[in-house]
């Protein structure tokens, strides 16, 4: 299906949010994400079912100042 990933359009083969973190190479990675301006939580995300056209954003935490 297509997704919006960051601001770019991608075929992603996943039926959930967690598979398509893998799909997309986060596997166990330690990211914030929000489908359709929506936060979902780690522990949410195996649940999180996806549909054509659904905007993710992927945001990865930075360390030092």
């Amino acid at each position: 299906m297509k997704l919006i990933v960051n601001g770019e359009v991608q075929e992603v083969a996943a039926a959930t949010l967690a598979e398509a973190l893998d799909v997309l190479g986060y596997g166990e990675a330690k990211v914030a994400t929000a489908v359709n301006e929506d936060f979902v939580p780690a522990g949410l995300r195996a649940g999180h079912a996806l549909s054509d056209g659904d905007r993710i954003e992927i945001v990865a935490p930075r360390q030092g100042g």
